[in-house]
Order: structure tokens, then C-alpha cells, then sequence
């Protein structure tokens, strides 16, 4: 079971940074795997009936403009191309004199867009080439040194653009309802493409809320303190407070609540009070995934958001034992913020030294029921970029072409933020209303070492692997604390809490296969691995 453990973190591994190249030939050997066809008919194993000249192959792919005004194939990859590098496009391709009607211009284009965009035509650079009718021929797209037409003339060159993912082959030219039947070989670009996004898919550290009453203090800490006495940032109008009246969980949701309501602390006396938690958890890199309904209201501010580990901020948690860098140098990941002026819409936003407070880096979506349904806000974070999705949806992605202090201080740990700011133009109506979250989950990808918690060790177990029965020794730290087991994908399978100093657990109920027993000490996520044989 050890030997199948290897080789699953082994595929993983590869599946996670190796490189393909991007080809088609159409016998059974291409890397894509994603071919459509846009308002036409596609066919990727149709029969070379043309096997002459420079492409005598068994097979390619038949591409049917029957009409459709708009008609092309097209196909993604898995990471986005670096023209700057490799920047040639080619393909064969043979047009019948017999399979077209009107009188378009006997040409091809081959189209790059960013295809995770809602709107990938207007991110479009096109090189459109002349063809020769009634034979083989092979094109070339070369878009560092050919002539290239961007949509939006406002874009930047190709080669100094990282947002491509995606290609377009159209024949004959668009808005029209001409006919034309081609035949493709031989699909070919010059470089590579990372093979896979990286798999997240080891739970690192969550909160289920399956306690009702006040929070857990063991992974959530009230940020509570004024930063400079009087106020708060960006001119919120609220006192955080660490009162239930503000935050608790009620069944098995964690309500963050904003309330009209007069509170004196700290001197101030404010008209608003709210809630804001950090996370008693730092991590570098995985996925962050929170259900949540957000709440109503114009002048609310509900966010879900990170700021790195380091920073310096009177009253933060990690402040005291890691704060040493300012604002925004510690950079900040605002994985979802929503303004009740803008209702229903979503958005997602970096703050680095490059470009902060009103920064340019940002993007998002229109949620129509933001407010009265869950929603799964989700940002993926490796060590090349950040992608926000809300639902599945991508609706941004942060991928600075140069990577330095200034673009990316996110190569060190970062912690989440849970809040409900108060806006000045808050709404007179405006008594109370709440953003409800059902989990908060962190995930990794399983090959990482958990050693990067750096933590003593506080649990050892034996024998492992295993059969059936596991004994358990623990540090005195851990008696009266709740461990968790999960599996290899982050299912939760059971749980249980230390009385005394060891236990022995029976795992003879569980299937063969690698689990987890994870738990949580001042904040701080411990994790050991456990293989059934």
C-alpha cells in the first residue's frame, strides 16, 4: 500500500509540472483534447478522401460551415501560452472549390483569445493568411513577427500579453452565411503549455461551524482594536466587536452580523457594530473555498479576503509574533467583496506596492441572488498566479508577467479575514443584517509537505500502515481536543476527541487507502498520515 501511495503522489507530481507540447495530427497521438466547433459541424476522425501533395495521413479533421454567420473550431489548453517565447502557430489545410459558395475571400485566420473571459471575442489577436483552393497546403501564424489585428486596438502586442488560452481556426471570414467545407492536418504550436492546473486536494484546515453558540477561539481570533484610536480604514463607521450579538454559529451556520445600534468601546462611541475574524491559520499556496450569503443593504461591505502573515497591524492576530512589514507590502488577495450599492455583483482584487487602493487589478461577476442563496467563493493560489471563481465561474485571474516584491509578495503565508464593514452612506433604513457562512475550507495539493506548519511533534502513531486497530500517543496539549479523520480527498469520515494521554482507534471500518487525523492547536493546523492496508 506504501508503493501505491508513492505512485499516486508521484502522478500527481508530474500531473502538476510537466509540460506538453500542443499538436493534433488526427491518428490517435495529438495532446488536444478539446476541439468545438462553433455553429458548425466538426469531425476530428473524418477520412483524408485528399491524400496527395504535402499531406498524405489517414486521418484529419472535417470542419462544416453550413451557414452559421459566425462559424470556426476551436480549442483551449490547459495554462495560458507565453508568445513571448514561442510564438509560431501552423496547421495544413485543403478548401474543395467544390465546397463553398458566395464570394468571400478564399482566406483562413487562426484567432487568439483568452477563453476564460465571459466575453473571449474581445480579447482577440487574429492572423488571417490567403488560401489556394483544390490542394494541400500548410500555414503559418507566427505572432511575434507577422501581421497581427488586435479587436480592441488599445491591446498590447501579442508577445507582451500572457492571457491567451485559446484557438480559433475560421475559414473564409465571419458575419456572412456562405458555405465552405475545409479539411485540417497537422495542428502544430511551437511551444509548450503547462500539462495541468495544479490539483487541490488535500484539506488542510477548516471550519465546518457545526457548534452552535460562539465561535471557535482555537481557529478564529476578534480583531477588535481601533488601528489608530479612532476609527477604521477606508472610513468605516462600525466598531468590530467580540460579542455574540456579532458573530455566532447557528445550526451549522456562522453568522457575522452588522447592527444599527449605539457602542461605546475603546472612547468611541460608534452607531454600528460588526464583526471581523482572522483566521488563527497561515498558509502559502492551495485553494480557499467558502459557502457563504452575503448580506444587504446599501453602505454594507461584507468581505472574504487575506493579507500576508507579516504584516504590521496594531491589533491583528499574527501582528505581535509575525508583524514586520506594512501595508500593502504584505500584499492582500480580496478573494470576494460586495457593496450593497452595487447589488448582486461580486468582485475579486489585488493590493500589492505595484497598484493598491484603487487598484487596477481586479475583476467580476453579477451573482443575482448573492444575498439570498449560497454561493461558493473560490480563489486558486499557486506560485504563478490567482484565479477567482465564484460557483465555478472564473471571473479574474492575476498573473503578472514580471514577479517581484513589488507585483507579487505572495510567496509567503497569508491568512483569511471574515468581515462586515459599515460605509458612511449607509442606508437610514438600515437596522441589521447578517453574512452567513456554512464552511470555510482551505485545501492543498497532497504532495505538499505539511512539515511547512512548523510545528512540534505533538501525535505519534503505530503501527503504520495498518489493518485495523491504531494506537494513538499525544502530547498533554492535545487531551480534550477534537481530532478529525479524512480521507485522501478531503472527505470528513469521522471524529473524535482525546480524554486521556493515548486512545486506540479502530479503522477496520474504513476502505484500504491513505486518511488523514489533523487537528488544531493554537491556531495552528498539525497533521500526521495514516495508510490501510
Amino acid at each position: 500500500m506504501q508503493k501505491k501511495y508513492f505512485l499516486l503522489s508521484l502522478f500527481l507530481t508530474l500531473s502538476i509540472s510537466s509540460q506538453t507540447t500542443v499538436q493534433d495530427d488526427f491518428e490517435g497521438s495529438g495532446t488536444i483534447s478539446t476541439w468545438t466547433g462553433d455553429d458548425c459541424g466538426l469531425d476530428t476522425n473524418f477520412a483524408n478522401v485528399f491524400q496527395q501533395g504535402v499531406n498524405t495521413s489517414t486521418t484529419l479533421l472535417k470542419y462544416s460551415d453550413t451557414g452559421g454567420q459566425y462559424a470556426n473550431v476551436r480549442f483551449d489548453v490547459p495554462s495560458n501560452f507565453d508568445l513571448s517565447t514561442n510564438s509560431v502557430f501552423s496547421f495544413k489545410i485543403y478548401v474543395s472549390s467544390s465546397g463553398i459558395t458566395g464570394s468571400q475571400a478564399n482566406q483562413v485566420s487562426l484567432k487568439l483569445q483568452d477563453g476564460k473571459s465571459g466575453q473571449p471575442w474581445a480579447t482577440q489577436s487574429e492572423i488571417i493568411k490567403s488560401i489556394v483552393l483544390d490542394q494541400w497546403q500548410e500555414v503559418t501564424f507566427d505572432f511575434a513577427n507577422g501581421s497581427y489585428i488586435n479587436l480592441d486596438p488599445n491591446s498590447d502586442a501579442p508577445t507582451s500579453r500572457t492571457d491567451f488560452n485559446r484557438v480559433l481556426i475560421q475559414v473564409n471570414g465571419e458575419n456572412n452565411n456562405d458555405q465552405v467545407t475545409a479539411y485540417v492536418d497537422d495542428v502544430l504550436y511551437n511551444g509548450t503549455v503547462g500539462a495541468a492546473s495544479a490539483i487541490f486536494d488535500q484539506l488542510i484546515w477548516s471550519d465546518e461551524f457545526d457548534t452552535d453558540g460562539a465561535i471557535d477561539t482555537d481557529k478564529w481570533f476578534h480583531q477588535t482594536l481601533l488601528p489608530d484610536g479612532v476609527g477604521w480604514f477606508n472610513g468605516e463607521i462600525q466598531h468590530y466587536t467580540n460579542r455574540t450579538d456579532n458573530s455566532f454559529v447557528d445550526s451549522g451556520i456562522l453568522k457575522i452580523l452588522a447592527k444599527k445600534e449605539s457602542f461605546s468601546d475603546q472612547g468611541q462611541i460608534k452607531q454600528y457594530t460588526s464583526a471581523r475574524l482572522n483566521s488563527k491559520v497561515a498558509f502559502t499556496y492551495g485553494k480557499v473555498e467558502v459557502r457563504a450569503k452575503l448580506p444587504a443593504g446599501v453602505g454594507t461591505w461584507p468581505a472574504i479576503w487575506m493579507l500576508g502573515q507579516n504584516i504590521n497591524e496594531n491589533g491583528g492576530y499574527w501582528d505581535a509574533t509575525h508583524g514586520s512589514v506594512n501595508w500593502p507590502g504584505c500584499g492582500e488577495v480580496d478573494v470576494m467583496e460586495h457593496w450593497g450599492s452595487n447589488q448582486n455583483f461580486v468582485q475579486s482584487a489585488m493590493h500589492t506596492p505595484s497598484s493598491f487602493g484603487g487598484t487596477v487589478n481586479l475583476g467580476g461577476q453579477t451573482v443575482s441572488t448573492a444575498s439570498t442563496d449560497f454561493h461558493i467563493y473560490t480563489l486558486e493560489w499557486t506560485s504563478e498566479k490567482m484565479v477567482f471563481k465564484v460557483d465555478g465561474i472564473e471571473h479574474y485571474t492575476y498573473n503578472p508577467v514580471t514577479k517581484d516584491a513589488s507585483t507579487w509578495p505572495f510567496d509567503a503565508p497569508q491568512y483569511l479575514l471574515l468581515n462586515i464593514a459599515i460605509q458612511p452612506g449607509i442606508s437610514a433604513g438600515f437596522t441589521e443584517s447578517a453574512m452567513e457562512i456554512d464552511y470555510v475550507r482551505i485545501y492543498q495539493q497532497s504532495t505538499l509537505s505539511t512539515t511547512s506548519f512548523n510545528q512540534p511533534d505533538l501525535i505519534h502513531l503505530y503501527p503504520n500502515p495498518i489493518e485495523d486497530k491504531l494506537t494513538i500517543k499525544v502530547d498533554a496539549k492535545l487531551v480534550g481536543k477534537e481530532l478529525r479523520v479524512y480521507s485522501v480527498l478531503g472527505r470528513e469520515v469521522d471524529r473524535f476527541t482525546f480524554k486521556k494521554g493515548y486512545a486506540t482507534y479502530d479503522f477496520s471500518t474504513l476502505k484500504r487507502g491513505v486518511y488523514f487525523i489533523k487537528f488544531v492547536v493554537e491556531g495552528k493546523m498539525h497533521m500526521k498520515k495514516v495508510v490501510k492496508i
